[in-house]
């Protein structure tokens, strides 16, 4: 047909094809966007949900994509091919095309990949809270080319899928409990087996505090004014922060309680022998006397 070499129909084409073909055409083409967008969605949405339903969010995520966009596709093509337009030009000029961007977005693609990957290997899912080089935050979506995170003080942050792939990164929430590590220095002097015992105590009044595994205390060397250790002790997943900040107040209130020193940074400082006496002079309030000076 005459319409085949035209990419785009001018008023004159338009009312000639018309005429050719009468309105009929033009009817099937909007009946097709009318009815075809919205049955695309809701196409979409049904695999979406029914892919979340038997596995996991991001799935039901790709899943909807995957559906709606090559129906939308298919619908396009229909109503062009209802309006008597020739796809061969149209198909040859998408190749071309096609190999352009190929070249261009060696990156998109290397994305689109490593999406793929991280959907089948399941390393994380939508609402696992994810640590990638320091940005942590809750993983809102996993899409074709990104994944994106809402950190704990409400910033968006995306990653690109590559980066997952080929980086290190952790999922602090995968499993259903996690142990919450507290730092305790205690004096030399204090009695090591009583402050273990004062440590366990602690962790056994508290509510939130899992007994199976049960609480440990490690000794975590020698420092320049304290024993330290580690006070390990778990709890379920959704009760970390209260656990690690209600733990560390009973600690502290309890040590208190006991006697059992927590020190802090002592420095001694020396005049140049360790047997001379440090220099100290009192001087009164106001300053030295008229003419006299201090000497250092």
């Amino acid at each position: 047909m005459w319409l085949q070499a035209a990419s785009t129909p001018s008023a004159f084409q338009l009312r000639s094809f018309v005429e050719a073909q009468g309105i009929a055409p033009l009817v099937r083409a909007a009946l097709l966007l009318v009815a075809g967008l919205p049955l695309a969605w809701a196409v979409a949405h049904w695999a979406r949900a029914y892919a979340t339903g038997i596995g996991k969010p991001q799935k039901g995520l790709v899943a909807g994509k995957i559906i709606f966009w090559p129906m939308v596709l298919i619908i396009l093509i229909s109503v062009l091919n209802e309006l008597g337009f020739s796809l061969a030009p149209i198909m040859g000029a998408a190749g071309i095309l096609g190999i352009a961007l190929g070249f261009a977005s060696q990156t998109s693609v290397s994305n689109i990949i490593s999406g793929f990957f991280l959907l089948a290997e399941e390393p994380f899912k939508v609402g696992d809270v994810i640590d990638v080089d320091g940005i942590v935050g809750t993983v809102l979506t996993i899409d074709t080319l990104s994944v994106k995170i809402r950190t704990f003080d409400n910033k968006m942050v995306r990653i690109p899928n590559e980066t997952l792939v080929k980086s290190r990164f952790t999922n602090i929430t995968r499993f259903p409990i996690r142990r919450v590590d507290i730092p305790v220095g205690v004096a030399y002097k204090e009695d090591i087996g009583r402050v273990r015992r004062v440590l366990l105590e602690v962790a056994e009044h508290n509510p939130l505090v899992l007994m199976e595994p049960e609480p440990i205390v490690i000794f975590d060397g020698y420092a320049d004014s304290s024993i330290n250790f580690k006070f390990a002790v778990w709890a379920k997943r959704e009760s970390f922060l209260d656990v690690r900040n209600g733990v560390t107040e009973d600690l502290t209130e309890r040590l208190d309680a006991e006697g059992i020193e927590i020190p802090f940074p002592h420095r001694t400082l020396y005049t140049g022998a360790v047997t001379d006496p440090f220099p100290i002079r009192i001087v009164p309030e106001g300053g030295p006397p008229d003419g006299e000076q201090i000497q250092t």
